[in-house]
């Protein structure tokens, strides 16, 4: 079964609203900390190696960063600011917030919100506080915690369903949550899924 994500191409970064492209569409959004593997994530997805970059400098990712597909030409993945160990000044800092802030209370072609977090290190603040924006909006959310191939089988699935049981009380079912792995391409085929059903895009 083709992957229809497999076309995806950078097609602009945004660093303020203007610079955004006309607000039709589908557009899907990930977040992530800095260290979450969220660009791995997005290449095992597109089955790309090099389409968002992976940085050994965490936090990288300063813009929203549209990646178009050209089969279907209004839609997006948009690949959004990390948080956590990027070291920007105060002022770029809260620029980004008031940016997100109003890009998911007001962006019409927003259809989802995939949230990257390491399987070990799930649900730090940052996590809860961009699940809660999609949320509040009545939009679905999915949580994708990677790197899973560094656990054991067993305790990959306990923390899948620690992660669910703790996102029912605040969220819920508006939250969807999986183990992925980039490296093992451990449920690289159910996000996708999940994606592509955002998108309203079927495989090829």
């Amino acid at each position: 079964m083709a992957n229809p994500l497999a076309r995806a191409q950078y097609t602009l970064a945004a660093h303020l609203p203007r610079q955004l492209p006309p607000d039709g569409g589908f557009e899907v959004a990930f977040a992530g900390r800095s260290n979450a593997g969220k660009s791995s994530a997005l290449n095992a997805l597109c089955q790309q190696n090099a389409l968002a970059r992976v940085s050994k400098t965490p936090g990288r990712t300063q813009q929203l960063v549209y990646f178009g597909l050209p089969q279907y030409p209004d839609r997006f993945l948009v690949d959004l600011p990390g948080y956590g160990y990027a070291k920007v000044p105060q002022d770029l800092r809260a620029h980004w917030q008031a940016f997100l802030d109003n890009y998911f209370r007001t962006r019409i072609a927003l259809r989802g919100l995939v949230v990257v977090m390491d399987i070990r290190h799930p649900l730090k603040d940052y996590d809860r506080h961009m699940l809660g924006y999609t949320v509040e909006r009545g939009l679905p959310a999915h949580a994708l915690l990677t790197k899973a191939d560094k656990l054991s089988r067993s305790a990959a699935g306990n923390v899948v369903q620690a992660v669910k049981r703790d996102l029912a009380k605040s969220f819920g079912d508006a939250v969807s949550v999986q183990s992925f792995s980039g490296e093992s391409k451990l449920g690289v085929e159910q996000a996708r899924e999940v994606i592509c059903g955002w998108l309203e895009i079927a495989p090829d």
